[in-house]
């Protein structure tokens, strides 16, 4: 028998069974793909008739409108993605880990016995602390790891963020969004600095609670 692990499938393959599963899961997103891709191409040709550049546009066109049609794809599969984690313990956790760097993660920092959570991410906005669960729990934890953490971030800011549909909470599709808005407070280069005393305190909790973290629901984006 041979001992060589299989191969991970391509970045086609990839794509292809990505496309499969939103297409079954959302009926209307080949017909939305193929109506922004002609009404991109259909602008174009008219342009390029009237100001006599057809030659030129049309190819344009037609570039465009794929492009279009994957950005629609993109944004539908990000979508399912998200729906199918929503409500699943630790799904906060895994829209977290598709922050692109400098943020620096570190998922469950502290929990209860009903499973709420806080995870905590360092960048450049500081330190931001997100809570995920039943409300009282999540409030909870987010008081004691803010006190906590206290002791080694000094003036740098901390963010607090409850992820919810509730008034005040940050639902679970809009949260990266709501990282990209957060103001810079910190130097690039102070991060991995700040991260490394953050993990010297540890977690508050004995250890993760049961069952595996959903996988970021970040889409693989057409290359």
């Amino acid at each position: 028998m041979s001992n060589q692990a299989p191969r991970p499938p391509s970045r086609l393959t990839q794509i292809a069974q990505v496309f499969n599963a939103t297409r079954k899961a959302d009926p209307r997103l080949l017909p939305i793909m193929l109506a922004v891709a002609l009404g991109v191409v259909a602008v174009f040709v008219v342009v390029g008739l009237l100001l006599d550049l057809a030659a030129v546009l049309i190819p344009l066109g037609v570039l465009f409108g794929l492009l279009g049609a994957l950005a629609v794809f993109s944004q539908r599969a990000q979508a399912m993605a998200m729906a199918n984690i929503e409500g699943r313990t630790g799904a906060a956790a895994a829209v977290l880990g598709s922050l692109r760097r400098p943020w620096r993660v570190t998922p469950g920092i502290a929990f209860n016995r009903r499973q709420d959570m806080v995870h905590v991410a360092v960048g450049r906005p500081g330190v931001v602390l997100v809570a995920e669960g039943a409300p009282a729990g999540a409030a909870a934890l987010l008081k004691q790891e803010r006190r906590r953490l206290a002791r080694v971030v000094g003036d740098v800011p901390v963010h607090e963020v409850v992820v919810g549909n509730e008034e005040g909470q940050v639902p679970l599709r809009r949260l990266s969004n709501h990282f990209l808005r957060l103001p810079n407070a910190i130097k690039k280069e102070e991060v991995e600095g700040l991260d490394n005393r953050l993990k010297a305190l540890g977690s508050s909790s004995p250890a993760m609670p049961k069952g595996p973290i959903p996988r970021s629901p970040r889409a693989r984006r057409p290359r």
